[in-house]
């Protein structure tokens, strides 16, 4: 091996942060989560995990039941949307009460992962974004 290459090696990675979530209704009392059943009730029977759609169909190292995911922003931060940051990227969403029905309902902001892909070790939630992506074309790449 030539002495300018790095050999291969494990890293821990560790990430901290806070977040500041804006005050929120419980999920089952908010009047829109009624659009997140819906939309989960009308897409189940064909839902697969986005994870292995991306590999071009390669679901071999999804594990668990599907889950939908909020993918751009959670339910708990809905009361803290800049609607004119939103509104650029996904127009006709600036109405106050309607970004809810957004957030929760449609299918620009839920995707549907595996329990590992959502939830999991090196999952969407658990990796970092460049991680995550990376992931998609590295197999085993965290654990």
């Amino acid at each position: 091996m030539p002495e300018n290459v790095v050999p291969a090696h494990d890293q821990t990675v560790t990430h901290r942060y806070r977040i500041h979530y804006p005050a929120h209704e419980p999920r089952e009392t908010d009047p829109h989560y009624r659009d997140f059943e819906a939309y989960r009730h009308r897409t189940r029977a064909s839902a697969e995990c986005q994870f292995g759609v991306d590999r071009v169909g390669d679901f071999s190292e999804c594990g668990g039941n599907l889950e939908l995911h909020h993918a751009h922003i959670e339910f708990a931060l809905i009361n803290a949307v800049d609607l004119a940051l939103l509104e650029a990227r996904y127009p006709g969403v600036s109405v106050v009460g309607e970004v809810g029905e957004w957030v929760n309902g449609s299918a620009d902001n839920l995707m549907w992962l595996c329990e590992k892909h959502h939830r999991g070790l090196g999952g969407i939630h658990h990796a970092a974004a460049a991680d995550w992506e990376a992931e998609h074309f590295i197999r085993n790449l965290i654990s």
